[in-house]
């Protein structure tokens, strides 16, 4: 009998032992970007290395960039551990690549109030077709992108056990549906209105992975740790935002623009390159229309001849034209978050107008201006004779001794005022003052 007990009270101590792992979550809040995918994949190689026996990514997105959602999803089907999307809180979305991620996910659900789909992909960017040949080769070119993320996402449905056709339909049409809709749908697996709540429900359920291997949830008591991004992609996630890569792309045309109108400033230089490496980097990573871009390098090409060309600011104002077109096409995306604000584009526009019409005149001063350096500075400078001009002699200017002629004889210590300068014989001509 007392074996018994022994038995009985080293089973409750051993059995915090056997507890199941915590649950590992981050929150997606925002754009699918190659942020979202490098954090994505570190939370997954981190659940997978701490022993968690899942990994909870919390879900909002209007979508994202087609390259950042296949990593994601190679990511979601190479995971070792049970991977599940939640989309939530009340009021969010998984539109668009956020569709592509919940189907990819072991387990899918969604917040009450939440919605799904809008997942048609949109091809853009490049120079812009012209003509009857042009139209067909983009009308091809959309059918294969349709057709290919058709394939992809029937295929992670199917392995899933989810609703192919309702994706397909979302993809070819834009469907959206509601989270009590995709529920009836066999889109999800749960509605839940908490993290809590889900957790609960998830309790007991048997996921197969990817590789087939099977995992049984333990979460009903699972501790949850909410990892953050790390500040080097908080700061990354703030730069590939489409308003500042636009934003520091003209700074730094503006800095570079301004080093050259004063050379040896430095410091204008200096910081131009920086803001627009950084803002090309953050181009690389968005959908960009080339037209747009060579729009705007038209637009400084106008500027930067207005100082040359007397155009009476013609030049200017188409400067200022193609600069407004050129950056509302920059970005060519269906998705408002992806596109940049009229705010900032007018903001940029009337800026840039003014800081290049402000250069143009400093420039056009300086031309009019009269030497101040070097023997044309001399000119219309006073000075007194060292040496009697008969009719040549020697004057003190500026502290310095110059040759000099005058047309009629001067003596020493006469007041004069140059005239003229003979540039072959270093002679100033001179003249006497009243």
């Amino acid at each position: 009998m007392r074996f018994f007990k022994v038995l009985l009270i080293l089973f409750f101590l051993s059995a915090p032992l056997f507890a199941a792992g915590p649950v590992h979550r981050i929150i997606i809040n925002g754009v699918i970007n190659p942020v979202a995918a490098e954090y994505i994949e570190q939370a997954v190689e981190r659940a997978e290395n701490e022993n968690a026996q899942a990994l909870l990514i919390q879900m909002d997105t209007p979508g994202g960039l087609m390259e950042s959602l296949h990593g994601i999803m190679k990511t979601i089907q190479n995971a070792r551990i049970p991977v599940i999307v939640y989309v939530a809180p009340s009021g969010a979305r998984a539109a668009s690549a956020g569709m592509f991620i919940t189907y990819a996910a072991h387990v899918a659900a969604m917040a009450p109030s939440t919605n799904i789909g809008s997942a048609h992909p949109v091809f853009g960017g490049g120079m812009p077709g012209g003509g009857e040949q042009d139209s067909l080769s983009g009308s091809i070119m959309m059918d294969k992108v349709t057709n290919d993320a058709i394939a992809k996402v029937r295929a992670v449905a199917e392995q899933r056990g989810r609703n192919a056709d309702w994706a397909e339909e979302a993809i070819r049409e834009s469907a959206n549906i509601t989270a009590s809709e995709a529920l009836k749908r066999h889109v999800i697996d749960y509605i839940a209105p908490t993290t809590g709540d889900l957790l609960k429900q998830l309790d007991g359920r048997v996921v197969t992975l990817d590789d087939g291997s099977t995992h049984t949830l333990e979460t009903a008591a699972a501790t949850v740790i909410t990892f953050e991004m790390t500040w080097r992609q908080r700061l990354l996630d703030v730069i590939v935002n489409p308003n500042v890569a636009y934003i520091l792309m003209m700074i730094g045309t503006l800095g570079i623009m301004l080093e050259l109108y004063s050379p040896g400033a430095i410091l204008p230089g200096v910081a131009g390159g920086i803001a627009l490496i950084t803002g090309f980097f953050a181009l690389n990573t968005l959908p960009v229309n080339y037209a747009g871009f060579l729009l705007i390098l038209f637009a400084i090409i106008l500027f930067l001849l207005e100082i040359k060309v007397p155009s009476y600011g013609l030049l200017s104002i188409g400067g200022v034209i193609a600069l407004s077109i050129g950056s509302v096409m920059l970005i060519d995306s269906p998705i408002p978050e992806l596109n940049i604000s009229w705010e900032v584009i007018v903001f940029v526009v009337i800026f840039t107008a003014l800081f290049f019409l402000f250069a143009i005149g400093l420039a056009l001063k300086a031309q009019r201006r009269k030497p101040q350096t070097g023997q044309e500075g001399l000119v219309g400078e006073t000075g007194v004779v060292s040496k009697v001009l008969n009719p040549e002699g020697t004057v003190r200017v500026h502290g310095e001794y110059w040759r000099a002629r005058s047309d009629t004889p001067l003596k020493k210590g006469t007041r004069v005022q140059v005239v003229a300068v003979d540039k072959n014989h270093l002679t100033l001509r001179v003249k006497a003052l009243d």
